[in-house]
């Protein structure tokens, strides 16, 4: 097994995926978005506004704002259908085209005739975008309904602004039943920043390219070359039979979860470094890994599979 985030070539470079301007319900205009996450190091950003008729369908311009360092993904917030609990379907597509086709979304809530959450999902797939599944907690997603996009790529195991204002900004849930029936998704974590008091610079993907450009970006997210956190760095892992080794920034502990109750664990005490032996996730036919940092903030790595 191997894991292609830390395999492939290249470097890690540091992004958050979800985030609104005032061109939706954000406080700050898309340029002074851009300005504060490149001024805070990071090195890339998707302005992702609610894609509603409420706020004319926007998808934020800010090519205009990238610099030498410091990179921008078109993308949005899609709206469209109701789920289970009759909510509308929020998820967010990175890499759209500027000119992606509106459906007929006109607010916040589902009326009749609405082109369907996985129909979207499905629209902006095919029109070259990274597809994720948002804040399935904090949107009282259920299993049907987050089984029903298979246009997905990903699923936010960390949501900054529904941890910090909602306490249900998890995903762990429903990304790991997905994965147990054999969907090979990979995870994010984000800020869906809006610049409220707290809810930004909290959760971030770290994205392995041999370039910081759109697309060198939007291909390694496509391919699984990263890994998301809100707080500890992974620097390398490296699986084998029976073991992994894990290189990460100062921990209390690395664990290893499986299908269902299968789970290993190691306590490090602020150590750097472990090698973790595969006592009871030897048999699930995928693994992945989470980092605890000594703040208590984490890290995830994507699933890899045995076969």
């Amino acid at each position: 097994m191997e894991d292609p985030a830390f395999t492939s070539p290249g470097r890690f470079w540091r992004g958050n995926l979800h985030t609104h301007s005032n061109l939706s319900d954000g406080v700050l205009p898309p340029e002074e978005v851009c300005r504060r996450y490149a001024d805070e190091g990071y090195d890339f950003l998707a302005v992702t506004d609610h894609f509603i008729g409420l706020y004319d369908f926007p998808i934020a311009r800010t090519e205009g704002f990238q610099t030498p360092t410091f990179k921008t993904l078109l993308g949005a917030e899609l709206h469209s259908g109701a789920m289970e609990n009759g909510d509308l379907w929020h998820i967010v597509a990175v890499g759209l085209p500027a000119d992606f086709a509106h459906g007929s979304a006109p607010h916040f809530v589902p009326v009749d005739g609405m082109e369907s959450g996985p129909d979207i999902a499905r629209r902006a797939r095919e029109a070259g975008a990274f597809v994720i599944i948002a804040h399935p907690e904090w949107g009282g997603l259920s299993l049907a309904d987050a089984r029903s996009i298979d246009a997905a790529h990903a699923v936010e195991i960390y949501n900054h602004s529904c941890e910090v204002e909602a306490d249900r900004g998890r995903g762990h849930w429903h990304f790991d039943r997905l994965t147990e029936e054999g969907r090979r998704l990979t995870l994010c974590a984000t800020d869906d920043a809006h610049f409220r008091p707290g809810d930004y610079f909290g959760g971030w993907q770290m994205v392995k390219a041999e370039e910081n450009t759109p697309e060198a970006l939007l291909a390694a997210l496509k391919a699984g070359h990263s890994y998301a956190s809100c707080g500890p760095t992974i620097e390398d892992v490296r699986w084998s039979k029976g073991v992994v080794e894990v290189v990460c920034s100062p921990a209390t502990s690395v664990s290893v979860q499986g299908r269902g109750w299968h789970v290993d664990y190691a306590h490090l005490d602020g150590g750097t470094e472990v090698s973790l032996p595969l006592l009871n996730t030897g048999d699930s036919p995928w693994v992945r890994l989470t980092v605890v940092g000594t703040d208590g903030t984490r890290a995830w790595t994507n699933p890899v599979w045995r076969s």
